[in-house]
């Protein structure tokens, strides 16, 4: 496994070099940090010299250019930020919307970059003609703490995606971490079954099956997949870019509510980032007793970490590890849903109709890339907006007149995606129901924890701080933070939207991000109450290392583990299945989660996993009885065939693990098209 990411970095490495060079003999009369810098991105461009780099590179600076046109007031930092959110929200939505006429093609992409290009024309003719905002001193210093944080985080999150987004191994089989062992599959299932598919995109797992699902962060693996970019780099770094966003777009998110108080801001991320509750206290509890075993398996059991404990109620996981990482859907909708956030409190603050009106094209786009995120926006708003209103009597006008404009552009642009995806799957999922306190009273049976010890332990001590601030909010000015974050968590703590309650926990996180913001706050005001009182630091150090040291244990958990997720055999099945048979083709497998057929090959099959068809609200109960009576008796069941259109019949180990199969049967009856030492592939005719 590590040759292959030790190339890929000493390629990488050379590349640069050589750009670098080559920039210091063609600008000898830049400063050196100039030359690096435009010799590095040469070089970087130079190794990787693909239609998929520059389709990216067209859409991320066109959106940086429309921010600076549109919004010359804001700071270098955020109109950056800004502007490459923007700019990977269009390079999902664009091709996803031209795919309706030309399917999802290289056709689409095209058009795509024409609208694109069109659409930084256009704002360059409605520009501001204001001069654009220039570094400040603010801004150098913001800059610096946001480095401090953002870059270690952005190391580590290459590493995690590289090594979790099916990593090569030397043998020829695929790897990834824990906590992608389970979602990973699907996702790469929608990525690879979207090439050249017609819109609206169906369901690969459950053949004849419509899509709902949000699928805009996966269609943007697809794109690049399409335009030459392998099938794991479509993932990593699509994913590493969202993850640094999503950091990024926190700390300008905090600076936005907490002003210049950089050390609050950094003391915020920290605690988001980190997150992970007072679960370490249950494997270091009579450690010494058992020999630290408890201890050692949190890096070699599979979830044991003391964040994600379901059997002791820990259910508040990391959110980089347990969520960004696996989660691909909820990472797009952060880092284009912290955005959102941000135009929203600024547009209040500064009275900005034009503002106003970019975050109701951008809310508009959210539901398909995470409905969840598109809903917490949402209760945020509402709890927000009437927060103002309360605290601000003379904004009154502007503010139901913003309020007017917000919601009119949202819900023309968003409700037709809402109505025939996310309503969709969870009204006819019938998993709509009340249930109050989340997880810690699973199916409605009673709490099982003290409601406040509940959230203490899972939360961590922020938590607490977080009551504290709410209880100041009014002196603190920040009541209009507080009633949004209440509206997220009152809908979230007693109604439940899809048949895994844990999901909630997306709706959750996005009240933490604000509730660690405001505790930042509160802890930074007892710490100047301190002032001279010995021991302060390090009473700070053991607030900050109880509140991170769980977190802390479930990244270095997910740094060292690794799993075969695709064995040589699989590949090398869906590798033929890809070159040999058409997109359309269906197939008849097993269950299981690991499919080559559907994953890899992104092919339409029979019946996926209950992992994800369940979790999704579908019906699957027929289509799962005829896999298993064709497998068994296949002389007899002849009609599952023509009944779903079946053209191929797939057999691995784990077929003949879930099955009866009668091979020789099959063998006899069908005609074998394909076949390694673990697979064999028949024709359905």
């Amino acid at each position: 496994m590590k040759p292959f990411f030790m190339a890929s970095i000493a390629i990488a490495v050379l590349f640069v070099c050589g750009g670098v060079l080559a920039a210091r003999l063609l600008l000898p009369g830049k400063r050196k940090g100039v030359q690096a810098c435009l010799g590095g991105a040469l070089g970087l461009l130079l190794s990787v010299q693909i239609p998929a780099v520059w389709f990216s590179l067209l859409f991320l600076c066109g959106g940086v250019m429309m921010v600076r046109f549109l919004l010359p007031g804001k700071s270098p930092l955020v109109r950056v930020w800004l502007g490459l959110a923007l700019g990977v929200l269009l390079e999902m939505q664009l091709p996803a919307l031209f795919a309706y006429v030309f399917d999802f093609s290289i056709r689409a992409h095209q058009a795509a970059a024409l609208l694109m290009t069109a659409a930084v024309a256009l704002c360059a003719y409605l520009r501001d003609r204001r001069a654009p905002c220039k570094m400040s001193a603010s801004d150098r210093r913001q800059l610096a703490v946001m480095a401090a944080v953002c870059l270690p985080l952005a190391v580590l999150s290459a590493y995690l995606q590289y090594t979790h987004m099916i990593m090569p191994a030397a043998d020829g089989s695929l790897w990834c971490g824990q906590s992608t062992y389970g979602d990973l599959c699907m996702h790469l299932a929608f990525v690879t079954s979207m090439e050249n598919m017609a819109f609206p995109p169906t369901y690969n797992l459950l053949s004849g099956t419509s899509l709902s699902y949000p699928y805009l962060t996966d269609s943007l693996s697809t794109s690049l997949y399409m335009l030459g970019m392998p099938l794991n780099l479509s993932l990593v770094v699509p994913g590493t870019l969202l993850m640094v966003m999503t950091y990024a777009g926190y700390m300008l998110l905090a600076q936005q509510i907490l002003g210049g108080r950089y050390k609050a801001v950094a003391v915020a991320a920290l605690l988001f980032f980190f997150n992970g509750g007072l679960g370490f206290l249950y494997d270091f509890d009579m450690a010494f007793r058992d020999g630290f075993a408890r201890v050692k398996e949190i890096f070699t059991g599979y979830y044991l970490t003391p964040a994600n404990q379901p059997a002791l109620n820990l259910r508040f996981s990391n959110v980089i590890v347990d969520l960004m990482i696996p989660q691909r859907s909820l990472l797009g909708g952060w880092a284009l849903g912290i955005p959102a956030l941000y135009l929203l409190i600024s547009a209040t603050r500064e009275k900005s109709m034009r503002q106003t009106v970019m975050l109701g094209l951008w809310a508009g786009a959210l539901p398909l890339v995470h409905t969840h995120t598109f809903l917490a926006l949402g209760l945020f708003s509402g709890g927000y907006l009437l927060g103002r209103f309360i605290i601000n009597p003379q904004d009154r006008r502007f503010l139901l007149r913003m309020a007017g404009t917000y919601l009119a552009i949202t819900l023309v642009l968003a409700l037709p995606q809402v109505l025939f995806n996310a309503v969709k799957q969870t009204v006819e999922g019938g998993s709509l129901r009340f249930q109050f306190n989340w997880v810690n009273n699973s199916g409605g049976n009673g709490l099982i924890d003290g409601y406040f010890w509940f959230w203490i332990k899972n939360a961590g001590l922020p938590f607490i701080l977080m009551l504290c601030a709410c209880l100041n909010a009014r002196r603190r000015g920040y009541l209009d933070i507080v009633m949004g974050m209440a509206a997220i968590f009152i809908v979230a703590e007693t109604v439940i939207f899809q048949p895994n309650e844990y999901d909630n926990n997306k709706l959750f996180y996005i009240w933490y991000m604000f509730a660690v913001i405001l505790a930042a706050d509160y802890g930074s005001i007892l710490m100047q109450r301190l002032a001279g009182l010995r021991g302060r630091v390090l009473l700070c150090a053991l607030f900050l290392w109880a509140s991170m040291f769980s977190g802390a244990l479930s990244i270095g958990r997910e740094v060292v583990s690794g799993y075969q997720l695709f064995s040589r055999s699989a590949v090398e099945a869906g590798d033929w299945i890809r070159e040999n048979t058409d997109h359309d083709d269906v197939f008849l497998t097993g269950q299981q989660h690991i499919n080559p057929v559907c994953s890899l090959a992104g092919r339409q099959i029979l019946c996926g996993s209950d992992l994800y068809v369940y979790f999704h609200g579908l019906d699957y109960s027929v289509q799962a009885q005829d896999c298993k009576r064709f497998y068994e008796n296949p002389r007899e069941n002849a009609d599952v065939l023509s009944r779903y259109g079946v053209d191929y019949i797939y057999v691995s180990d784990y077929e003949r693990s879930e099955f009866l199969v009668d091979t020789a049967a099959l063998s006899e009856l069908y005609t074998v098209v394909y076949e390694n030492a673990d697979v064999t592939i028949y024709r359905a005719d």
